[in-house]
């Protein structure tokens, strides 16, 4: 269950050195009841992808015979599951469902349940994810496209989801033959680890992040080989950055960054930064930034 309270405290934690926002007529960010107390869209199912309480996705259906156009969306929280699960991303999911896009909202343990960071909560989005091969036929999604969107830390992830073919030989995290992604949408992601973990102005705080990758013991090494998506760049998947310039828990140099490293690696990387924006308002379905995220999602989903 999302708890926006714990969520709120924990990200104004880690905003007291952010800066102000710009000087734009007195803008103020959305709060997270803004969105949490709005009435609860349903999705049309939900299946099991393990033996977890945590493993599981639910399925959002638009109108119609399909085959569906089909995005993969993870949700964010600081990769910790008492701040926020799947339900965080209920109404951007309804309002692609209403759009005639199929949604694939996947749930995986945090840093702060059994069995999650290393390798459980990279392990669980992995399973999940290639988890809608197995189902596709009986919900009938399209597989040809698939475009990953994830929000704040879930953005890390879904960018990980792309990246997977790029992990390193020997990696814990290795499958064999991952789902395919098309296209990124990030939204005020967090990618670069090393970097998140450096930013002592991040809303989710620098501790979280050696949770999420673990030790270094001896026969691993390097931490962040097979974690940070820029450590796997150039991922070979267009992606998309759309985050707010007002934005108080992802300061806007780290979407810049990563940004700036990928165009250089030689990916097909964007980045699009949303005046008048915080962090909520990525997920709000109403806004101009949401309305960013959905024109990129359409045009990636065009074969």
């Amino acid at each position: 269950m999302f708890r926006p309270a714990l969520f709120a405290a924990l990200l104004l934690a880690g905003c007291a050195t952010t800066p102000p926002p710009a000087a734009n007529g007195g803008f103020t960010p959305m709060r997270w009841p803004a969105l949490t107390e709005r009435a609860k869209p349903a999705p049309d199912a939900t299946i099991a992808y393990g033996a977890d309480a945590m493993h599981k996705v639910d399925v959002w259906l638009p109108a119609g015979t399909g085959p569906h156009p089909t995005v993969v969306m993870v949700h964010g929280g600081c990769w910790t599951s008492s701040i926020a699960d799947r339900s965080l991303m209920n109404w951007i999911s309804d309002d692609l469902r209403r759009d005639g896009i199929a949604v694939w909202n996947v749930e995986y343990r945090g840093i702060d349940l059994p069995g999650g960071g290393y390798p459980g909560t990279f392990h669980d989005v992995a399973a999940a994810t290639d988890a809608l091969r197995t189902h596709a036929a009986k919900y009938r999604l399209d597989t040809r496209r698939i475009v990953a969107v994830g929000h704040s830390a879930g953005g890390h992830l879904a960018l990980w989801l792309a990246a997977r073919p790029k992990l390193p030989a020997g990696s814990a995290l290795r499958t064999d033959d991952p789902l395919p992604i098309a296209h990124v949408v990030s939204l005020g992601g967090l990618p670069d680890l090393e970097a998140t973990a450096a930013a002592t102005d991040n809303g989710c705080g620098v501790e979280v992040v050696g949770k999420l990758v673990g030790p270094s013991p001896t026969e691993r090494g390097d931490v962040y080989a097979d974690t940070s998506v820029t450590r796997l760049l150039p991922i070979g998947v267009p992606h998309t950055q759309i985050v707010g310039r007002e934005d108080r828990i992802i300061p806007i140099r780290l979407p810049q960054g990563f940004d700036a490293a990928a165009r250089a690696a030689g990916d097909d990387a964007t980045l699009t930064i949303v005046p008048g924006t915080g962090h909520v308002e990525l997920i709000a379905p109403e806004t101009a930034a949401w309305g960013q995220a959905k024109r990129a999602i359409r045009k990636a989903l065009q074969p």
